[in-house]
């Protein structure tokens, strides 16, 4: 016996508490911001160190939620306080971004079915459910196989590359920006830990780099 699928008013209400979500976690990315921009004078040191501890916890866990303008955070504190401040941002965005692919990787992957139920990609659903029971590297193969795109396979086989550079991608909040890729790049189950982790700490560090050792300012 089939179970019924969720009524259109079920998923209107988790369409409206999803966008309700977005909007609060984006809201305050941008008070987060906004609060950032202090002047530095010997009387507002301790004040200045509490907002850069504050900007920092709030720009990871901001940063690793889909869709949610984080790096705004990441931009405000380079523009504040100029190069010094780069390595933290570095360290900052690296744990953002391990973060949200963790979380995806301790999701259950009937998690994303249902989603792409919800959404009426039955094709995309199906592949998913077909992918649940194997292992990472049975995935893999099932997705070059030959039943596949062209471009998938690419995409599968290269699947660092395009990873970095989804990661790197302007206007990548489209498609969930750096915590939604992340967290889907964990609940696919194909990205191996170590090899994650290296990926997205060379990915994120051309533009603290460059300002660590060009002294590049925003």
């Amino acid at each position: 016996m089939r179970t019924p699928g969720p009524s259109l008013g079920g998923i209107v209400l988790r369409v409206f508490i999803l966008f309700a979500v977005l909007l609060l976690a984006t809201w305050g990315a941008h008070m987060v911001r906004d609060a950032l921009n202090l002047q530095i004078r010997p009387d507002n040191e301790q004040q200045v160190h509490r907002m850069i501890m504050l900007g920092a916890v709030a720009y990871i866990g901001l940063l690793a939620l889909p869709f949610v303008p984080g790096a705004e955070i990441g931009l405000a504190m380079l523009a504040a306080f100029g190069p010094a401040i780069a390595p933290l941002i570095y360290v900052c965005t690296v744990a953002s971004m391990i973060l949200a692919y963790t979380a995806g990787r301790f999701l259950p992957i009937e998690v994303l079915r249902r989603v792409l139920s919800v959404l009426r990609m039955h094709q995309a659903a199906e592949l998913v459910a077909r992918a649940a029971p194997l292992s990472g590297e049975d995935r893999v193969a099932m997705l070059l196989d030959g039943h596949s795109t062209r471009a998938l396979r690419l995409a599968i086989r290269y699947r660092y590359v395009a990873l970095a550079v989804a990661v790197n991608t302007p206007g990548n909040s489209v498609i969930g920006g750096g915590g939604g890729i992340m967290l889907m790049a964990g609940l696919s189950g194909i990205f191996s830990p170590l090899a994650t982790i290296a990926t997205i700490a060379l990915a994120v560090s051309p533009v603290p780099l460059a300002m660590v050792f060009f002294g590049l300012r925003l």
